[in-house]
């Protein structure tokens, strides 16, 4: 029987060195907001994963909310239109936001994402991606924290999927092209 894992092509992070990278960004998160009012705000569905073990990095008090956003689809291209389909609980007035991201790529859906919450009229806006891919950014954005830079293919794993799945593997890898390019041509 095959496994996920078979699609797997090649390993870019393990979990130790997922641990470090969540660990760091959450001691850099602390020191930096310390004494603020921060507002973790956890785009889903990818950054589930992320955001969870970035909560428990971070040693100051925070809240966190979350909202979903789409501009996939289940394509591997943005469509260039994003949609917002769960809107955040509470207000972001006066508070220290923090927008936590799986993967910032072409950039459409964040610099969006940022504009409109930016509009909510927070104390402050910063982006925190656990995974930035410049070579496909498609608008002038860049991430306040950034965990690791990936290469121009398409990654999957700890919470980064592919037609809602793989989101479940521990770690993150390349899917094999033939896995996704079948339904594409």
């Amino acid at each position: 029987m095959a496994s996920m894992y078979d699609d797997i092509e090649s390993v870019l992070f393990t979990e130790e060195q997922i641990a470090e990278i969540v660990q760091n960004m959450g001691r850099q998160i602390s020191k930096d907001y310390e004494g603020k009012n921060l507002v973790l705000v956890s785009v889903l569905k990818g950054s589930l994963m992320f955001m969870a073990d970035l909560m428990r990095a971070i040693t100051i008090p925070c809240s966190i909310d979350f909202l979903s956003v789409s501009s996939y689809g289940s394509g591997t291209v943005t469509s260039g239109e994003v949609r917002i389909l769960k809107d955040l609980d509470g207000s972001l007035e006066g508070k220290d936001l923090l927008v936590v991201e799986d993967i910032l790529d072409s950039g459409v859906t964040l610099s969006f994402l940022l504009k409109t919450l930016s509009a909510r009229n927070p104390a402050s806006v910063r982006l925190c991606t656990f995974l930035d891919k410049p070579e496909r950014r498609r608008v002038d954005i860049h991430a306040d924290y950034v965990g690791a830079s990936v290469p121009d293919a398409f990654i999957v794993g700890y919470g980064l999927d592919y037609a809602e799945k793989y989101r479940n593997v521990p770690y993150v890898g390349v899917l094999k092209p033939e896995i996704y390019t079948h339904e594409e041509a």
